[in-house]
């Protein structure tokens, strides 16, 4: 292993390489790289803090383990179990879900997060919320490119934008009567934060200010029925791109504020949305972030339900809505080498600016900025770029009534779908479910208990080397996306290889991956068809 992992992952950097399967806006190149010296060691020790936090508050793998160019003279792929747990664990975030009486009595059991950097700083991002004004949980994995400002301000605003479509009229007159005497307002989401899942704090203020101009948007449509959550649910993915759109536009005093809104107008990021509530479950998905469902038959095997499509080139219905929004004569440049119009790939996203607005408006708007080289925005507008919008934040929703054998959710970022395939997923987690079992027997038994039956769990635990477990699902998906052999099995050397790759070359072999599994309470959704 030691010598296919070496000579797979240098003999790559020591030739002239161009990364476009996974790029966003840019392709990056490597230069050639024959006159370098290439030597592999080890090293023996490697001081590492758990759970460390960069400035740019995400977590990322520190220097003393992750290389920062192919330009090094020397590197050191091997890493001892402890640091490899370390590093994979930083970002582990679980919350169980309790009711007031401290018994679960929600169709969420629980759930578990992470996410592994390989872009630096890291673009993914993730929310978890319980809605306190309506009912019901959400989820949301969000993939940012061209940086991670988008996907930050959509993780922080968009779980917001659809708790305030499902409120009733009533419950929006209050909080609007209640801002407009200046006192305080009960809050719309309990969040479950990791400590990383940090915020703008900066321009929060202005984030609040647009959410009550959507809320008064409103009540000011006079309708006492309200949304369907599906049409909640479209309502707030569209209106917060609008939001951001109209921000970056507007005067500006605050250079700072300023600053953000243009990341993250030029940034963007893909969306993929799950709420929760009873038997009832909505996912709302832009882009290219992937919700899947594990589903336990009768017959105790494991099947799969997709419960989003991607928004890519790769999808027909994709193609063929591009083909009916713009001209025929723009048909072949709609799409070219599988990105949309030669730059993108997923076909649906917030923020983008440059695939939205006309080229006079981007003129316009970056001509009144600061030093735009300076923050990272790009500034090209592709050829046969004719008539836009040619990107929508617009989601598909997708309704499914939850079964007692639905046993959990996966949402997660397209670098984990990359690496693995749906049923590998929904398999790996079926598989972590008896694992754990087995590792934590029921405290209860059937009487009498015989030592043999005691002796034969044992055994089975044994076998099953369950010690070594990661207990965060995620984290064990994400062990198996990056550091699985051809035979499906982890190589703990091919793990420590991946963990260690120079920022130049990681972006090569890994995306972000950032996952959430959701576990239901089958007990309590049998509840509901019992009493219904």
């Amino acid at each position: 292993m030691s010598r296919t992992v070496s000579s797979w992952i240098l003999s790559s950097a020591r030739n002239s390489i161009v990364l476009q399967g996974k790029g966003r806006w840019y392709s990056i190149c490597i230069p050639n790289r024959n006159k370098i010296k290439w030597k592999l060691v080890f090293s023996k020790t490697c001081p590492y803090a758990a759970g460390s936090c960069s400035l740019d508050r995400t977590f990322s793998l520190p220097k003393a383990f992750r290389h920062t160019s192919t330009e090094e003279e020397h590197f050191a792929f091997q890493l001892s179990p402890a640091q490899i747990n370390d590093i994979l664990r930083a970002g582990e975030l679980s919350h169980r879900t309790l009711d007031l009486n401290g018994k679960g009595a929600n169709s969420v059991l629980r759930f578990e997060s992470n996410q592994l950097a390989s872009n630096s700083p890291i673009e993914d991002r993730r929310s978890a919320a319980t809605c306190l004004r309506t009912a019901g949980m959400m989820f949301g994995v969000f993939d940012g490119h061209a940086g991670a400002a988008c996907a930050q301000a959509v993780s922080e605003r968009l779980l917001h934008y659809i708790a305030v479509s499902l409120m009733s009229r009533q419950s929006l007159e209050e909080i609007e009567l209640a801002v407009e005497a200046m006192k305080p307002v009960r809050p719309i989401l309990q969040w479950h934060r990791h400590p990383n899942d940090m915020e703008y704090q900066e321009i929060t203020s202005q984030y609040f200010e647009s959410l009550r101009v959507y809320w008064q948007h409103l009540l000011d449509l006079d309708t006492e029925l309200g949304f369907s959550l599906e049409e909640a649910m479209i309502c707030a993915f569209k209106r917060l791109d609008s939001d951001i759109s109209l921000e970056v536009q507007a005067p500006q005093e605050n250079e700072l504020m300023r600053n953000i809104a243009l990341q993250v107008a030029f940034s963007g990021a893909t969306a993929c949305v799950a709420h929760v509530d009873g038997v009832h479950l909505h996912v709302a998905n832009t882009g290219d972030c992937r919700a899947v469902l594990g589903v336990r038959e009768e017959d105790g095997t494991w099947s799969t339900l997709p419960l989003t499509r991607d928004h890519n080139a790769c999808d027909e219905f994709e193609i063929r809505r591009l083909k009916r929004e713009h001209p025929r004569s723009e048909e072949k440049t709609l799409f070219v080498n599988d990105r949309l119009l030669g730059i993108l790939m997923p076909s649906r996203a917030f923020g983008d600016v440059q695939l939205k607005w006309s080229k006079e408006l981007q003129h316009s708007v970056l001509e009144n900025s600061c030093d735009v080289e300076a923050l990272n925005i790009y500034q090209y507008v592709p050829p046969n770029y004719h008539t836009p919008p040619y990107l929508t934040a617009e989601p598909e929703v997708t309704y499914h009534k939850l079964r007692s054998k639905d046993k959990f959710l996966v949402i997660a970022s397209d670098g984990l779908w990359e690496m693995l395939s749906n049923e590998k997923v929904v398999k790996l987690v079926a598989g972590h479910l008896t694992e754990l079992s087995v590792q934590k027997p029921p405290l209860t038994f059937k009487k009498p208990i015989n030592l043999g039956y005691m002796h034969n769990l044992l055994l089975q635990r044994k076998s099953k080397g369950v010690a070594s477990l990661d207990q965060n699902i995620a984290t064990h998906l994400i062990r198996h996306a990056i550091g699985s052999n051809e035979y499906g099995e982890v190589d703990p050397e091919k793990l420590a290889a991946m963990l260690t790759l120079p920022e130049d070359l990681a972006r090569m072999y890994r995306d972000d991956i950032t996952v959430t599994v959701v576990y239901f309470n089958s007990e309590t959704i049998e509840d509901h068809y019992r009493s219904h």
